[in-house]
């Protein structure tokens, strides 16, 4: 799929953008492409989100009040949100189920599933209220759709995040609301902290870990900004450029 053309472009000026976890990595990426085309960002994280960020708060995304009141600052702000990126997640811990720890699981789930259910819900109920078009885009990954050793907690949460993206724009559909559009995009590897800690792991703990490091030697990667105007396109680029499925992949280059 092509990237957004020039007109598609100048049309973001304005355009306001959420985007979770965006102190580093994707989310940082994201806001500075974002910005550059002219849209307002806002955006948040658990320590102090990128400098692009024209909202720029540090909440933790497991804490629904905080959430709550983080999604109400921007529309006072802005007054529409147009797209809402929930971005912020962790992989750790990294283990077999059977070395996990409940409470260190619990708190995975608490950012990477309950933290986007957060997001989505204060999103959808914002749109619900103002009316027209909006977008979410959840953050899922490859291990949504297959198992990892290592992985059991990434992996469940992934999984449970993309079932929970289609079972909402199923919902809104059956409701009338079709303004509304819910997406899980798996990004494709970007090289993050997130990958710097995976490279880190031992082939015990995580097996898979030589392919990881195949890859920073190949230096084969995709960048925020490439991953950014792919679902900036999905976002706003005309029904021409949505995609026909809820859970989708960013496309490698040619």
């Amino acid at each position: 799929m092509d990237l957004i053309t020039t007109p598609e472009l100048s049309s973001l000026v304005g355009r306001t953008i959420v985007i979770t976890g965006a102190s580093s990595g994707l989310g940082a990426g994201m806001a500075e492409t974002c910005k550059s085309l002219g849209m307002r960002v806002a955006g948040c994280g658990l320590s102090m989100p990128s400098d692009a960020c024209e909202i720029a708060r540090q909440v933790d995304v497991a804490d629904e009040l905080a959430m709550a009141a983080f999604a109400q600052e921007v529309v006072q702000a802005f007054g529409v949100i147009d797209l809402w990126v929930n971005n912020a997640g962790v992989l750790e811990p990294i283990a077999p189920l059977r070395d996990l720890v409940s409470s260190d699981l619990r708190r995975h789930m608490d950012i990477n599933f309950m933290g986007v259910f957060f997001g989505m819900r204060d999103f959808l109920n914002h749109q619900r209220e103002h009316g027209g078009e909006g977008v979410v885009m959840n953050i899922s990954s490859g291990a949504a759709w297959n198992g990892y050793a290592g992985w059991a907690a990434y992996c469940a949460g992934k999984a449970a995040v993309e079932r929970l993206t289609e079972a909402t724009q199923l919902d809104e559909a059956a409701a009338g609301n079709t303004g509304f559009r819910a997406y899980a995009v798996a990004p494709g590897i970007i090289d993050t902290a997130m990958q710097e800690t995976i490279r880190a792991c031992d082939e015990s703990v995580f097996p898979m870990v030589g392919k990881f490091l195949e890859l920073k030697e190949n230096d084969a990667f995709f960048t925020p900004d490439y991953v950014a105007r792919h679902m900036l396109s999905w976002a706003f680029g005309g029904a021409v450029s949505r995609p026909d499925a809820v859970c989708v992949s960013v496309p490698g280059r040619d």
